[in-house]
């Protein structure tokens, strides 16, 4: 079952989206036409006056890597999809800026009186990191709002404690057993090992909270010194220490040392643009509702169903009961609209090559996305991926499984243009 299709009237007026069967139908019959491959929407040769159209709402999962999305029609899930957000790659880019940028003054190639103080910050400023994170849900959720009658939205306002999870005695008996961090503590060590045991790597089955260093040795219940492990890992480890429990498995002893050392930065970077990203959605005008974690998580475990970004959101608030419609969600990876860096410097510093100021070559330019159909060589084939062009018109295609090249323009044709997106689609869940 895959998602639902959008349709727009000729006057690009939003109508009630259609099961992919019948939006085939209406294209073989000539009614409509291919209006956009992502989300893939058709628009009808014709208008409608007063359509008849059912209330649509949004249903958004925020996540400091990977969002969740959800189009529910009533309790129908009729569209989702997973945002992959690009911030580790902006903070690498930048501190790559700043790199050469500083490079560039100590050789003295020019010469510019410090500037101290003169840089003011905006009210609610953000990193740019974290405000692309924002950005990326607020173009998605305009986009579904141009192709789809959405009349609600609704976020999940999830909030780590990061205080209580790094001193959990800081207030009482009362807060660290409450609902706050014990939930949010158990989600933030999910996704930090990977939802599998520390110890021996099983999934898809019931996992504690473990202490690495026993706590009746002294260890503490800081979320530095938690894991998760199964059922019997946890009892064959007991009370002893992580080295003599690993001593035969180096490998796995140096991988939990190192991960339980690891910042909180995906909990603080959820913290930062939760409110946020509210106020944004808010300025959509749509009514905007909020649920918990621990809500979310609970109408999951009620339902069945498994663990994953969009059946989170489609689990977002008050849910009585979901009839999924869709199971193949639209995979979507934030790529960016490139740089506007004029001169390639190599691994030193240096400036080793300039770029042309032309974007397009032979109709394409960087970011595209296109079928090739290549009729000899090593990658003979047809291949759906993203371009990177050049001028000579010989380009690379990355597809999902690894790097196409060469792939000539004269064997490209246009999928989808460049609109700062890469898009995919999930296995079928079961």
């Amino acid at each position: 079952m895959s998602n639902f299709v959008f349709v727009l009237d000729t006057n690009k007026q939003p109508l009630e989206p259609v099961t992919p069967g019948l939006a085939r139908r209406m294209l073989n019959q000539g009614k409509a036409a291919v209006y956009k491959r992502y989300p893939f929407t058709i628009i009808l040769n014709y208008s409608c006056d007063k359509p008849l159209t059912k209330s649509h709402e949004i249903k958004i999962d925020p996540g400091s890597k990977t969002t969740g999305l959800a189009v529910l029609q009533g309790d129908k899930i009729i569209w989702a999809a997973e945002l992959v957000h690009r911030g580790n790659h902006i903070t690498c880019d930048l501190a790559s800026r700043s790199a050469i940028r500083r490079n560039r003054r100590n050789r003295k190639t020019r010469y510019r009186q410090p500037r101290f103080l003169n840089r003011t910050r905006t009210p609610g400023w953000l990193p740019p990191s974290l405000a692309s994170r924002v950005s990326n849900i607020v173009t998605w959720v305009n986009r579904l709002r141009r192709y789809v009658p959405v009349t609600a939205i609704s976020q999940e306002l999830v909030k780590f404690d990061t205080q209580a999870m790094q001193f959990p005695e800081i207030s009482g008996i009362e807060y660290t057993q409450g609902e706050l961090a014990g939930y949010e503590i158990r989600q933030y060590l999910l996704e930090k090992w990977g939802r599998k045991c520390a110890y021996c790597g099983i999934k898809n089955t019931p996992l504690e909270v473990e202490h690495i260093h026993a706590k009746s040795k002294g260890g503490s219940s800081r979320v530095s010194n938690l894991t998760l492990a199964c059922r019997n890992c946890n009892l064959a480890k007991g009370n002893r220490d992580i080295t003599d429990f690993l001593s035969e498995k180096p490998d796995i002893l140096s991988r939990v040392l190192k991960f339980a050392c690891l910042p909180l930065k995906d909990a603080a970077a959820v913290n930062s643009t939760r409110r946020v990203l509210f106020e944004k959605l808010q300025q959509t005008g749509l009514p905007v509702t909020t649920g918990t974690g621990g809500q979310t998580q609970y109408n999951r475990t009620r339902m069945g169903l498994p663990k994953s970004h969009w059946l989170d959101a489609a689990c977002v608030g008050k849910v009585k009961q979901l009839v999924i419609l869709t199971r193949q969600p639209l995979l979507i990876t934030a790529k960016g609209w490139g740089n506007r860096q004029m001169c390639t410097p190599n691994k030193y510093g240096f400036p080793s090559k300039h770029r042309t100021r032309c974007k397009t070559f032979f109709g394409f330019q960087t970011g595209d996305m296109v079928k090739a159909v290549l009729p000899i060589g090593k990658f003979a084939g047809t291949h759906v991926g993203r371009l990177a062009v050049r001028e000579s018109g010989v380009f690379d295609l990355r597809t999902a499984w690894g790097k196409i090249s060469p792939v000539r323009h004269k064997y490209c044709k246009t999928v989808h243009r460049n609109d700062g997106y890469m898009y995919g689609f999930s296995t079928l869940v079961r």
